[in-house]
């Protein structure tokens, strides 16, 4: 049922033009390599959030709303979907969003029958999970999530659109990206992705806070792994532009030390820090990042900007094939991204990339086992 399925509810800063944006919505639209038409787009994207009356959904659907997750021209055909007895709950969210007024949202679906919320979507945002009680131990959340998201993975491959793109945001992000994928068998699993954005943003943040710089200086710091206490932020291909010109992130730190302890301490325990300090989880940085995910995904990245993205391992950097796994990517119009080939990896960053996807390889194991 419904309850089963879901669980319980845990601008592009560049502009655009016209042309490109219309040029990659009609790519997106048509869900196929086709020669991209002309002229702009008028059909809105149709677009699912789960979860959406969490605190992580309501932030998101308000983003959304404001044009960050495709651009601020693109229309969107806005679903959100909950569980039910969330009803009541749901109808007060899509009433602030109509008194928004938001001038892209051309339609505005509430529901909780999972069949009308999946119906053609293009992109899904899975955002509602089991959150961890009590005294539930770490193998019993990743399987009751995965129950969750084999149901989610059905219902995506039954009524979405053929090539809709899907973002994992609940957790065990990448351990339900891999179930989900694996029970939408007609879907490709290039298009199952997870959420390490957000850890590549906190790890931009505590950067620029040590250089004392704008975190917009730093480019190309990256995430390994898994969204877990083993994940990497590594700096070694990053860099921070100074009034002095460009510097190597490590150069500019200074302090190796810090990097493998403080600093990856850090970034490990952020989630955990926020909980103690807010008596809640994450909500509107996690819904910034996941904007950030599918507008990198979606408008395309410079070249030489890497950004952080749970995707199915191809093999690179001896990362086991199939787990989903967050590399250093780069985006090109029409969602389409490549992991980044060729970075050099000194001993300590093979020694943690291996920690984490070893971790990966046994929640596929145990997540699969326990939904077969």
């Amino acid at each position: 049922d419904a309850c089963h399925v879901f669980g319980c509810i845990a601008q592009h800063p560049e502009a655009k033009t016209m042309q490109r944006i219309s040029r990659i919505a009609s790519h997106l639209l048509a869900g196929t390599a086709a020669t991209p038409p002309s002229g702009d787009a008028k059909t809105p994207v149709k677009v699912v959030v789960t979860g959406a009356a969490g605190r992580i959904g309501y932030s998101l659907l308000f983003f959304i709303g404001n044009g960050r997750l495709l651009g601020p021209d693109i229309p969107v055909d806005l679903r959100l979907l909950e569980i039910p007895g969330m009803e009541k709950k749901l109808e007060g969210i899509a009433m602030e969003l109509r008194d928004g007024a938001f001038p892209i949202v051309k339609k505005l679906t509430a529901t909780t029958d999972p069949s009308t919320a999946f119906d053609g979507c293009q992109i899904a945002l899975l955002v509602g999970a089991m959150p961890r009680k009590g005294n539930m131990t770490r193998a019993d959340l990743l399987k009751k999530n995965a129950g969750i998201f084999k149901a989610q993975g059905r219902l995506i491959n039954k009524y979405a659109d053929r090539d809709v793109k899907v973002l994992v945001v609940g957790n065990p992000a990448n351990a339900n990206a891999m179930v989900a994928a694996h029970y939408a068998p007609d879907i490709p699993k290039a298009n199952f992705h997870a959420l390490t954005r957000l850890d590549q943003n906190r790890a931009v943040s505590m950067l620029g806070e040590k250089l004392g710089c704008d975190a917009s200086k730093i480019r190309n710091a990256i995430v390994w792994g898994n969204h877990s206490s083993t994940m990497y932020p590594d700096v070694n291909s990053g860099h921070v532009s100074t009034s002095s010109g460009t510097k190597p992130l490590r150069e500019a730190i200074n302090d190796n030390k810090w990097l493998e302890t403080s600093f990856l301490k850090a970034v490990r325990g952020r989630g955990s820090a926020i909980i103690k300090a807010l008596g809640a989880s994450s909500a509107a940085s996690a819904a910034n990042a996941a904007c950030d995910h599918i507008r990198d995904w979606f408008l395309g990245t410079p070249q030489d900007k890497y950004v952080s993205m749970s995707v199915p391992s191809d093999g690179s950097y001896g990362v086991p094939e199939g787990i989903v796994f967050s590399f250093p990517c780069i985006c090109k119009p029409g969602m389409k991204y490549e992991i980044v080939k060729g970075l050099h990896l000194d001993d300590y960053s093979k020694k943690l990339i291996k920690i984490s996807a070893d971790e990966l390889v046994q929640q596929r194991k145990d997540a699969l086992a326990a939904v077969s």
